[in-house]
């Protein structure tokens, strides 16, 4: 079993009818028509042990905007991007204006809840359909809905690892620490990128203070793979596993742009499994997949009867 963000004791009817949908960061797209909505339910019902992908067009339904969506991704509304693995180890400044910024977005981004999405393949797990899920995300979205056999590529933004000791932590405890850390220390929380963070001026960020491990006094991270770095090597062998262990291909909401992820459908043509994509927009793999359906996953994973 791979190992997934802090359990969280979730009553998903709770979830279901308190989860508020934001489509402030999903690309417009026609309702899905009758037949491709009947082509996807017949693909799902052939599979038994279905593999599923997801990346951030299955979050922007709860309020996280992605970053390559046309019009409302974070590349299309700013010139923000997102740190970068070398910068974060060598610059103590950037770790200072990475972590200032991700301390007042945590509120915000650690509150978004589960949409009918999630849910939706959380109940295909349950009644025995989806045989692994690989989720791009570091949202923790997937566990806040139920998902148990999970794994999450790039980690998971409610972990922090210590880059010394290797020893792992929830998030919310270092946002204490930082709390105490930084008494009377105040900015505005603007827009929260994908990854929790908001724009803050080096000015705002001068002062602000950022511990270290309480076991080592090694560099704290979030425990998540940043850009320019790898997926772990032994997580990388477990999603092939399963991947050979299923019958069927389901990406929800991923353009697949990132190789960490596309490698994956490579592997399922290879061996020829069967691929259907759901997401807005064209995905890397759409040459690789025998459906194509372009709609929003919040409206056709709860229409799909797993059978």
């Amino acid at each position: 079993m791979a190992v997934t963000c802090m359990p969280w004791l979730v009553d998903i009817r709770r979830l279901s009818s308190t989860a508020t949908h934001f489509l402030d960061f999903v690309p417009a797209s026609a309702p899905i028509e009758s037949v491709a909505l009947e082509r996807l339910q017949n693909f799902v019902c052939k599979s038994k042990r279905l593999f599923v992908i997801t990346g951030a067009g299955l979050s922007t339904e709860s309020g996280i905007p992605d970053y390559r969506s046309e019009g409302v991704g974070l590349y299309a509304r700013t010139e923000r991007r997102p740190i970068q693995h070398v910068e974060f180890l060598r610059s103590a400044k950037s770790r200072q204006r990475y972590w200032a910024r991700n301390y007042v977005g945590w509120p915000q981004f650690s509150s978004h809840l589960p949409n009918s999405a999630h849910l939706a393949l959380s109940s295909w797990e349950a009644l025995g359909k989806v045989h692994w899920l690989v989720t791009q995300n570091v949202d923790a979205l997937h566990s806040k809905a139920g998902q148990q056999q999970l794994t999450e590529l790039h980690g998971c933004a409610h972990r922090v690892v210590c880059l010394g000791c290797r020893s792992l932590s929830p998030r919310e405890t270092l946002q204490a620490r930082f709390a105490a850390l930084n008494p009377g220390w105040v900015a505005q929380a603007g827009d929260v990128a994908p990854d929790g963070d908001v724009f803050l001026s080096d000015e705002q960020v001068q002062h602000f203070r950022v511990p270290s491990c309480e076991n080592c006094g090694g560099i704290l991270k979030p425990e998540v793979t940043f850009f320019g770095d790898t997926v772990n090597r032994d997580t990388v062998n477990l999603v092939h596993k399963r991947l050979a262990e299923s019958d069927g291909v389901l990406v929800a909401g991923s353009s697949l742009q990132v190789y960490s992820g596309y490698r994956f459908l490579l592997a399922a043509s290879e061996a020829k499994i069967p691929v259907a994509i759901l997401n807005i927009g064209p995905t890397r793999a759409d040459h690789l997949s025998s459906l194509r359906v372009s709609a929003r996953c919040g409206e056709v994973l709860p229409a799909i009867l797993p059978c």
